[in-house]
């Protein structure tokens, strides 16, 4: 268990929830002291205030917080760095403690491996009425995914990465698979092989299966670009300087192929990973070129850095070829999704309504937002090509995300249930349980969706 938590009840502070409306009456009840020492803070009850109440011997006796909801997935979530050292305790049942101790730990998550902190962690008791052991599969997987998207590609290249894949395959005794370097055009990924060509470190296709053959098919598919310079279309500085989390949608669905295994939920689970760098050398795939993919579609390169599109279009064949029941994939495919929504909230793409409505409504219940955005099939024909099947980039500026999860559209058979996660996979600014960063964005709603509907 993290070190943030205990389950021993000792020495335990009490935490005291309560909504604005309801400090005035609170106030009321307690001792003369404790109402003059509010007073003397000038503490009012706003949401988010914070009051430390001393004991008569000056010692730490109960912690006030006023929240705006009680439903708030993150009301206490920077408690854990915000109090002083101790252990405390959420009094009584006014917050769901299930959901308060994982805000809290994601809230004392910090990336050391290059750096110690000194940082210092409030602690949390976990008392019997919370499920210790699924807070700690939640906190420990995010922890992991952000762990390999903050670590910089000298260390998380796709071989790094592969063999992540395969110590989880080992720790769940999931089989596991890659195809390296030349054996990709033997095998017939050629859209992997072709981004990935040019870099010193062979590109590889990743694969692990888990679970019973007569359990519901999933396949997870993730976008493992571990650097993209933008390839011969090379980016500008400003853009690459965070292209080490261009494989966070790789991250993402091995941390939910993770839960799905701690959990032993019901599915035949398949995870499949290009891996690669989109480097730039003599043998760099170029601008103009047409490759061909494993789906017989010839695509014409457009432009270098729409990389993840192309890679993706193999390994979503490969996913389709074993119909699945349903196909998640995870990519931070286009800077077009964050303007249109931001860096907090991932667009989804989906191809049937009621797996869009699921979707959006676990979302709303575990507060890990979600939007959906339209599979307009009008713009398709913004990537069309005058001489190959598809071009990777599209002839207008706009749409981005929308042409991006069209590309990806023509890989999938329409038959089969397919969302699409266009997501950043980093905070750009710390928040309450979710720190700059690499990070997790919309795990815990689909999990929950897969979890529910299994």
């Amino acid at each position: 268990m993290l070190s943030c938590y205990t389950t021993e009840a000792n020495a335990l502070i009490p935490i005291t929830i309560l909504l604005p409306e309801q400090y005035r009456d609170w106030l009321k009840e307690q001792s003369l002291s404790i109402q003059n020492w509010l007073n003397s803070l000038s503490y009012s009850g706003e949401p988010g205030s914070l009051a430390l109440l001393p004991s008569v011997e000056g010692q730490l006796q109960r912690v006030l917080i006023s929240v705006k909801s009680r439903e708030d997935f993150w009301a206490l979530a920077d408690l854990s760095t915000r109090l002083p050292l101790g252990n405390y305790t959420i009094d009584g049942s006014a917050i769901d403690i299930n959901s308060a101790a994982i805000a809290w730990g994601l809230n004392a998550y910090i990336f050391q491996r290059y750096k110690k902190s000194e940082k210092k962690i409030a602690t949390l008791y976990l008392p019997k009425t919370c499920d210790a052991v699924s807070v700690d599969h939640f906190v420990n997987t995010i922890y992991w995914i952000r762990d390999l998207i903050n670590t910089p590609t000298e260390n998380m290249g796709p071989e790094e990465l592969a063999k992540e894949a395969k110590n989880l395959a080992k720790q769940f005794k999931a089989n596991f698979r890659e195809i390296v370097g030349d054996d990709l055009l033997k095998q017939n990924y050629p859209a992997i092989h072709a981004v990935g060509r040019a870099s010193t470190r062979a590109p590889r296709l990743v694969e692990l299966r888990w679970g019973s053959s007569h359990a519901r098919k999933v396949t997870l598919v993730g976008k493992g670009v571990c650097f993209d310079t933008g390839g011969l279309n090379i980016k500008l500085n400003s853009g690459m300087n965070l292209m080490k989390k261009d494989m966070g949608g790789a991250a993402h669905v091995l941390g939910l192929a993770k839960l799905i295994m701690a959990f032993q939920l019901p599915i035949q689970l398949r995870v499949l990973i290009p891996l690669v760098e989109n480097s730039i050398s003599g043998n760099a795939y170029r601008p103009g070129d047409i490759i061909p993919t494993r789906k017989g579609i010839s695509v014409e390169i457009g432009n270098t850095d729409a990389e993840g599109r192309v890679i993706l279009s193999d390994a979503l064949t490969a996913a389709c070829e074993e119909n699945p029941d349903l196909i998640i994939d995870f990519a931070t495919l286009t800077g077009a999704a964050r303007v249109a929504l931001g860096t907090d909230l991932p667009a989804l793409f989906c191809n049937q309504e009621k797996l869009a409505t699921d979707l959006l409504t676990y979302s709303a219940k575990t507060q890990d937002p979600l939007w959906r955005m339209p599979l307009f099939a009008p713009y398709r024909e913004l990537i069309d090509s005058p001489l190959a099947n598809i071009s990777n980039s599209g002839s207008s500026s706009y749409a981005g995300a929308i042409t991006a999860a069209l590309f990806l559209q023509d890989f999938i058979n329409p038959d089969i249930p397919w969302a699409h996660l266009d997501l950043m996979a980093w905070n750009v600014r710390t928040r309450p349980g979710r720190p700059e960063g690499g990070e997790a964005m919309a795990l815990r709603a689909v999990f929950e969706y897969l979890r529910l509907s299994s």
